[in-house]
């Protein structure tokens, strides 16, 4: 149980900070469209990496120095991309919450959301090389990575699901309008932080 409880809080506080993933989740639940999709996508991803971490992939990414240089250019490239679509929607405005709002297709919504997930080398970083190494403190590591594991589950699905509550604040196109600019701001400084980290 503590294997597991610790398993959780780490993977939890990992999971927390705002970043490119989070704040696609927290776009599309806001504008319920293909939030199951998009939760299963990035909790599932999740999984899978702290699998590979606990069973001891995070050597891979020792053994291979040139992996983590190619995997934070292809993210920051993304991320630049990304990040002016979201400048470029807070430019033409008069987004609002609207019955049938919006036109994201469930195919674009999946693919983005695996890019944003698997392109982000600080996914790496925190689910198989971090959660991998706290892991071999436990005698019971799959504890430990079901804890974290759950833990992706619970704040991804709150976050995609819980958006709801924000509804009617975006119900006014300016406030799109704010969050756009700031999901672009964040793009672009994780995407500068790739380049220059």
């Amino acid at each position: 149980m503590t294997a597991a409880f610790a398993g959780f809080a780490l993977g939890f506080s990992l999971i927390l900070a705002i970043g490119a993933q989070n704040a696609f989740v927290l776009r599309q639940g806001l504008r319920r469209q293909h939030v199951l999709p998009v939760v299963l996508v990035c909790a599932v991803s999740d999984a899978a990496l702290i699998a590979a971490g606990v069973a001891g992939f995070g050597a891979l990414a020792k053994a291979l120095p040139g992996l983590e240089f190619f995997m934070r250019l292809a993210g920051a490239a993304f991320l630049v991309w990304y990040g002016a679509r979201t400048f470029l929607s807070a430019w033409r405005g008069g987004q609002s919450l609207e019955a049938g709002q919006g036109t994201t297709s469930l195919r674009t919504a999946v693919l983005t959301c695996l890019a944003l997930t698997w392109l982000n080398p600080h996914v790496y970083l925190d689910t198989v090389v971090l959660l991998g190494a706290v892991s071999a403190q436990y005698d019971d590591r799959l504890a430990f990575a079901l804890g974290a594991m759950t833990a992706s589950f619970f704040f991804f699905f709150s976050l995609g699901y819980g958006a709801r509550a924000l509804a009617p604040f975006f119900a006014r196109p300016r406030a799109w309008q704010v969050l756009d600019i700031l999901i672009g701001l964040t793009m672009w400084a994780i995407a500068a932080k790739l380049l220059l980290g």
